[in-house]
This record gives structure tokens, sequence and C-alpha cells, in this order.
């Protein structure tokens, strides 16, 4: 209880009376008002520190995803930049030299890995005009992916840190072609046509050209399994450290249509 609120010369607590002037009331006040904002500049500073770690280690997740982004768009347009050039016949034809063998010896650093048809009509390195060492190519019929094809990806954009995937299909591919007019499958030539079965299912119940449809719909479900491949690429994807994309090469045309 307080005998004299306004003087703050006389107060009460449990301990007995303590008599306080008003000089040290006030003395009292502006100790309590330098606590106050010491507390205040010390939240502050805190506040400061942890904004501006958050923030810089933020940026950094972000700048780190963004480089990967742009290295994985850099390497599409690379692709792409080469494929207009062979369609126009105005390859270049580069890395192919004494001089790259001699570079590629000591290790490779491929910036892009194709999935591409065993066709023979459809030579990566050649349609896309790259040389030794540049792609990472991985080929079977109707370049669909099993646990060795996922293995080979795996250990580009992992061990080799490959961070653009292209899954290629193409125009008039047998494969497909030859799983659409069905018929039986001798040998392991089944497992292929099994793979593509699913494609063909879809293709069935769409409007236009039933092969057509089917080789680009199978391209859009082995980029899907190759996104989703755990435990290493999906995380990789998911991550923004590695890119996968479909891409249909269109045999009259020379063209590579990214999808």
């Amino acid at each position: 209880m307080n005998h004299s609120a306004a003087s703050c010369e006389v107060s009460e607590d449990r301990n007995g009376i303590v008599i306080r002037g008003e000089r040290e009331c006030w003395i009292s006040f502006f100790y309590w008002m330098f606590g106050y904002w010491r507390l205040v500049i010390y939240l502050d500073d805190f506040y400061q520190i942890f904004y501006y770690t958050v923030k810089n280690y933020t940026v950094k997740i972000l700048e780190g995803i963004m480089s990967h982004h742009t290295e994985a768009d850099q390497a599409l347009k690379k692709l792409t930049d080469g494929n207009k050039r062979y369609a126009s016949l105005k390859q270049k034809h580069p890395n192919q030299g004494v001089r790259r063998r001699a570079e590629v010896s000591k290790g490779q650093k491929p910036f892009a890995v194709i999935v591409g048809c065993s066709d023979s009509r459809i030579p990566p390195e050649i349609l896309f005009d790259q040389g030794i060492g540049d792609i990472f190519v991985i080929r079977d019929a109707g370049n669909i992916v099993d646990d060795v094809a996922l293995g080979s990806i795996e250990y580009a954009v992992d061990h080799l840190g490959t961070r653009l995937v292209v899954i290629l299909g193409h125009s008039k591919c047998g494969a497909v072609t030859a799983t659409v007019q069905g018929g039986e499958a001798h040998g392991h030539i089944g497992s292929i046509a099994k793979a593509i079965i699913p494609a063909v299912k879809k293709a069935k119940v769409k409007k236009g050209d039933i092969i057509d449809n089917a080789i680009r719909i199978n391209i859009d479900l082995v980029t899907k399994q190759v996104k989703t491949s755990t435990p290493i690429i999906a995380k990789l994807v998911k991550g923004g450290k590695v890119k996968v994309v479909g891409a249909y090469y269109d045999i009259d045309s020379g063209l590579v249509e990214i999808l």
C-alpha cells in the first residue's frame, strides 16, 4: 500500500515500510527505463541476427536451386541449338578432335543425359550436334527404362553432376508400332512390348493417330517414371538439382520438340 503515491516517499511491502524520496523514485524510474530499453535493444539485435541468418541461409538455398535450374536450362538450350544446326545442315561438329580426346581421358562431365531409342536413325550425338563427352547416352528399343537404365541415370546425375535428363522418343518408332499392332512377341521382345502397353491403352481412347499418340504418351510416362524414381532421382528433382523433360524427334524434319 502506498501512503504518498505522488511523491513516492513511503511504500510498504511484506518486509515492512520502505521510505524512498522523490529523487530515489526518479532514479528507480530511470533505471527501469534504462533496463527496458536495454531489453528492447537486445531483442532488436537478436531479431536482426536471427532475421539475417535465416535470410542469408534461404538466399543460399534459393541461389543453389536457381543455379541448378539455370544449368539445366542452359543444357537444354545447348541441345536445342545443336538440333537446329543439324536440321538446317549447319553442324559445327564440336569436341570431336584429338584435343577433346585428351581432355576426356582425364574424366567425363556430360552436360545432359539422353534416354533414347535404339533405332539406328536416332543417334543423339549427331542430331544434337554434340561431341565426345558432351552427353551421357542410354538407349534401348522404345526409350523405356528398367532398373539398369535408372541406375545409369543415377550414376550420371549423382556422380557426374549432370543436371538435365531428356527422354527422347521419335516418330515412326518401331517398338511402339509393333506394340500397337499386337501379335506375338518372341523372346525378350515381349518385355519391351509389356513396358509400352500402358501408353498404347491410353492412346486408344484419344482422337488422332494412335501410333503417334502412343509414342508421345510413352515419352510422358517414361518421363514421369524417371522423375519419381527413388531414392536418388526423385530427391534431386524435388530439390531442384535435376530437371527431367520429354522430347519428340521428327525423323522427316530432323527437329526435336521439347514436350
